[in-house]
């Protein structure tokens, strides 16, 4: 089993504007109220928050019908796993207890923790990394 981006079709000006969508949102969220943007701590609250109307459900909402347009607009690229469907449930499980060991996910540490320099996320997602690399190389051996 290889990894490999198929050079033909890859696009970075897709990858340039989503990454600058990314970064507009935490900064807005964060100047405008204050909030970090980890995905994992919003979908929380949106869930803890129900019935109620919170941000972080508008948040959610927002993820969800921006998605549903660009399927309609754009449309989506045919994905292959490469994997039995075990080892993606292993795995997500696997990055749902990391993100409770760690005090949260990939996106509040990596993008909003790193931006401001706080040493808790940069170790948090060096360790990401470090962990996301060590379980690839064991799956890759299973």
């Amino acid at each position: 089993m290889h990894t490999w981006i198929d050079m033909a079709n890859f696009t970075p000006w897709s990858a340039l504007i989503g990454g600058i969508m990314i970064g507009l949102a935490a900064s807005i969220l964060i100047v405008g109220i204050g909030k970090i943007m980890g995905m994992s701590g919003i979908l929380k609250s949106s869930l803890v928050s129900l019935p109620r109307f919170s941000w972080q459900l508008m948040f959610v909402i927002g993820m969800a019908i921006t998605t549903w347009l660009y399927s309609l607009l754009i449309g989506f690229p045919e994905l292959e796993m490469g994997q039995p469907l075990w080892k993606i449930i292993v795995a997500g499980l696997l990055v749902g207890f990391g993100t409770r060991l760690g005090s949260g996910c990939t996106s509040g540490h990596g993008i909003c923790g790193i931006s401001r320099l706080s040493g808790r996320s940069i170790t948090a997602t060096v360790l990401f990394l470090f962990s996301g690399i060590v379980t690839a190389t064991l799956f890759a051996m299973v």
